[in-house]
C-alpha cells in the first residue's frame, strides 16, 4: 500500500487564530525535517481584532510562515522587523535561541482582515542546533513555480520538480504549493525519501483513493503516486531526508538533547533570553515539561 498513514489533525487556538494541526502527532512525530504543520484556517478579524503573539522563544528549529490571505507583523530579538504578505516567506532559523513576536500590522487590526495560511516548523540537524540565529525573508517572485498541464507548482522551500528554492534550508527539504485546475493529474515523484500531502481546499484522489480534506496522507518511501483533482484543488506536499535521530519536543523548544530544552526552559524563566525591542509584553513558561 503505497499511503502509510492518515493523520487527522487536531483544532487549536493560537493568539485568537484558529488552526488545525496534523503534527505533531500519537501516529507520526514527523516528516522528513517537518516536527510541526499548522493549517492557519480562513478567519475574519473585524475592525479592532487580530492575531496577536507576544514573544516567546526558540530553540532547535526553522519556522516558516507562508500565507494565501491577510498579513502578519514579524519581529525579532536580532531587530528584523517584517510585514508578511501573501505569496512570500518568512523565514526564521532560531539555532541556540531566539525570541519573536507574530501579530496583525496595526493597520489591518484597524480596517478589519482575513488571515489565511501555513506555518511549520523544521527541525535543526544536530551539528546545527548551536547555530547562529536567523531571518531571511523573500520576496512572492523570489519563488520558483511551474505550470504545466493545468497544474502549478510553488516551490516554497527545498527541491523538487526541477525546481529550487532560495531558502536556505539546512537537509534535503521538500515544500511546495500546489494548484489543481479541474481534471488535472500530477506525478508525485520519489525523489525524497519521506513525503506528505495535506488537502487545503477542492477535491484531490491520490493513485485510486480520494483524499479527505485536511488530513496529512504520509507517503510510503519510495512509492511514486498520481495525485488528481476532479473541481481543482490546493495542496502542500511536504517532506524531505529523514531526521539525523529523534527530536524532543517541549513548549516552542525542539532539541536531540533533553538537556538542551530544560537549559532554555530555565533561561526563559528567569528572563535570561534576548528580547526583541520595543516589546514588553511575553508568553510565560507553561507547566513542567512533557518528555515526546
Amino acid at each position: 500500500m503505497p499511503i502509510a498513514q492518515v493523520i487527522t489533525p487536531r483544532q487549536e487556538n493560537v493568539g485568537g487564530q484558529p488552526i488545525l494541526r496534523p503534527l505533531p502527532s500519537a501516529q507520526c512525530r514527523n516528516v522528513g525535517p517537518f516536527v510541526f504543520f499548522d493549517y492557519i484556517l480562513p478567519h475574519e478579524y473585524p475592525p479592532g481584532h487580530g492575531m496577536n503573539i507576544h514573544q516567546h522563544p526558540h530553540i532547535g528549529l526553522s519556522t516558516l510562515t507562508y500565507l494565501f490571505e491577510g498579513e502578519l507583523l514579524h519581529k525579532d530579538s536580532l531587530g528584523s522587523e517584517e510585514r508578511v504578505v501573501p505569496g512570500a516567506v518568512s523565514w526564521m532559523t532560531a539555532g541556540r535561541e531566539i525570541a519573536h513576536i507574530e501579530r496583525t500590522p496595526s493597520y489591518l487590526m484597524q480596517a478589519g482582515s482575513r488571515l489565511h495560511g501555513l506555518q511549520v516548523w523544521l527541525a535543526m540537524p544536530r551539528d546545527h542546533e548551536a547555530d547562529e540565529p536567523s531571518y531571511y525573508y523573500f520576496e512572492p517572485d523570489e519563488l520558483p513555480s511551474h505550470d504545466e498541464a493545468g497544474v502549478r507548482i510553488t516551490l516554497v522551500a527545498g527541491h523538487g520538480f526541477r525546481l529550487i528554492s532560495p531558502v536556505p534550508v539546512l537537509s534535503p527539504t521538500l515544500y511546495a504549493v500546489i494548484d489543481m485546475a479541474a481534471g488535472s493529474s500530477l506525478l508525485i515523484p520519489d525523489e525524497h525519501a519521506e513525503r506528505a500531502v495535506f488537502l487545503l481546499e477542492g477535491d484531490a484522489r491520490l493513485g485510486s483513493g480520494p483524499v479527505d480534506p485536511h488530513t496529512l496522507v504520509v507517503l510510503e518511501e519510495g512509492a511514486e503516486m498520481t495525485l488528481s483533482s476532479g473541481l481543482g484543488a490546493r495542496l502542500a506536499l511536504v517532506g524531505g531526508a529523514a531526521l539525523d535521530g529523534p527530536r524532543r519536543m517541549n513548549w516552542n523548544f525542539v532539541a536531540s538533547d533533553p538537556a538542551l530544552i530544560e537549559r532554555a526552559r530555565a533561561r526563559w524563566a528567569v528572563g535570561d533570553w534576548p528580547q526583541v525591542s520595543g516589546e514588553t509584553g511575553r508568553v510565560e513558561l507553561p507547566g513542567p515539561a512533557r518528555r515526546s
